[in-house]
């Protein structure tokens, strides 16, 4: 079993001999034959064992007993000791997430500070059929049938191929103690139930259901690598990032194979679910203004384009601008302003970024707000007035990114600057100004 531990180390390049691992162990079965056979390999290591403070005395024998085990092998050892109740309560999530993002926070810290090459983790051959199972149970895409991989970022698992038996007929052969959870035999928690009441039956039908389950996530990797080499393709010609938004072309996307999957692995950064892609793909032929949500994101269907910005972005107050301040500088919002006395060859500044004003005509403090319904202004050019609403409509902003136009307004309520658009003709730099208040977004 060394033997094959170490060829799979070598073969998926999980780390190099020289590496220093912090291991996390439980004090089980997995771990501790985790922890000796890395002991053995002559691999570079520390301990890291947390204490969720769920099972009483119980978990603190557990930690007493990983901690003469880091004295055994004479390495660093590490503990932690959790409220995992709380947080969990705190956050409104379940204990076994609370758990398992208090003890990866806590690793990747622990890596970091104490300068260590990589997390190593016990995850077997048996864990990673469990986790294809329960992913299919509750729906997943390519992502979730490849299960568990042996390196993700700075975690790895050296014992991914190796089945449950074998590691318990390692213990057995070189005498090696271990502690053992009552709570994994809890049908409360849902991998339990699967391992206990619903694997049993798929091993009777297939008594090698665990290496092939195996054989069947490096095939589905296989296919998640054709699959991300394609996406990253389709975004490199339909994507576009902006700062305030991100922006999809509709007619690449329609010219993709299996569209709808394409874009869902597009849109899977922004937490939109499988079946509102689904929605979205269906809106392509619909007017423009459709309208989808996720927790994270808004995304609109434009007239030939997506459009996905944050949501529940921040809606600025009233700020104002005094007369000689240099800059005004508010949350996705930067204004540099500069005073000119106009002198023969000054010469106005164009640009939607930029607004020269007649700093005469204006009254101070200026005042910059969101734009409302009602708002109307004199495009720079024009002699009548315009709606703002129709302005921008003209201009074909997207509607999700209409809520951050904001406006530059003198003190008596005109509107002198649509900023990032057009200027007002009651503004403008003419013959007879004195004074140019030249404002510029950053």
């Amino acid at each position: 079993m060394l033997d094959r531990i170490q060829h799979f180390i070598q073969e998926q390049d999980l780390f190099s001999p020289t590496d220093t691992l912090l291991v996390a162990v439980s004090g089980g079965m997995d771990s501790v034959v985790l922890a000796d056979v890395l002991h053995r390999l002559g691999q570079p290591f520390a301990i890291a064992h947390c204490h969720f403070g769920l099972r009483g005395e119980e978990a603190d024998a557990d930690e007493q007993f990983v901690r003469k085990l880091a004295k055994k092998y004479d390495v660093p050892y590490f503990a932690e000791f959790f409220q995992t109740k709380q947080f969990a309560e705190q956050e409104g999530i379940s204990t076994q997430m609370a758990a398992r993002a208090l003890r990866y926070e806590w690793f990747e810290r622990l890596r970091q500070t104490q300068g260590l090459a990589y997390i190593a983790t016990a995850h077997h051959q048996r864990d990673a059929a469990e986790t294809i199972l329960l992913n299919l149970t509750h729906g997943t895409g390519l992502a979730g049938l490849h299960g568990i991989r042996p390196k993700n970022g700075y975690l790895v698992r050296p014992l991914l191929p190796i089945g449950k038996m074998e590691l318990y007929d390692y213990l057995v052969e070189h005498h090696l103690m271990w502690r053992e959870d009552a709570s994994n035999d809890s049908p409360v928690y849902q991998r339990n139930r699967l391992r206990l009441e619903v694997l049993p039956v798929l091993r009777d039908i297939n008594p090698n259901l665990d290496q092939t389950l195996q054989i069947t996530a490096e095939r589905v990797g296989g296919a998640e690598e054709i699959v991300r080499r394609y996406v990253e393709d389709t975004a490199a010609q339909a994507q576009r990032e902006e700062a305030d938004a991100t922006y999809l072309d509709i007619r690449m996307l329609q010219k993709t194979a299996a569209t709808t999957l394409v874009l869902h692995e597009l849109l899977r950064p922004f937490g939109f679910s499988y079946i509102m892609t689904k929605d979205i793909v269906q809106s392509f032929g619909a007017e423009p203004g459709r309208r989808f949500e996720s927790p994270t994101h808004r995304l609109v269907k434009d007239r030939e384009q997506l459009v996905i910005t944050r949501r529940n972005l921040t809606k600025f107050g009233t700020h104002q601008l005094v007369l000689g301040q240099e800059a005004l500088k508010i949350d996705g919002l930067h204004l540099r302003t500069e005073l000119h006395e106009v002198a023969e060859g000054f010469d106005i500044p164009r640009g939607k970024a930029v607004a020269a004003l007649d700093a005469d005509v204006l009254k101070f403090p200026l005042i910059v707000r969101a734009w409302q319904e009602g708002d109307w202004f004199m495009p720079i050019g024009m002699k009548g007035k315009k709606k703002l609403s129709d302005f921008l409509i003209d201009q074909k902003v997207p509607l999700n990114l209409k809520d951050n136009v904001q406006v530059l307004c003198s003190a008596d309520g005109k509107i002198a600057w649509v900023i990032g658009f057009r200027p007002d003709e009651r503004f403008k730099v003419t013959e007879e100004t004195e004074r140019v208040l030249v404002v510029k977004r950053m």
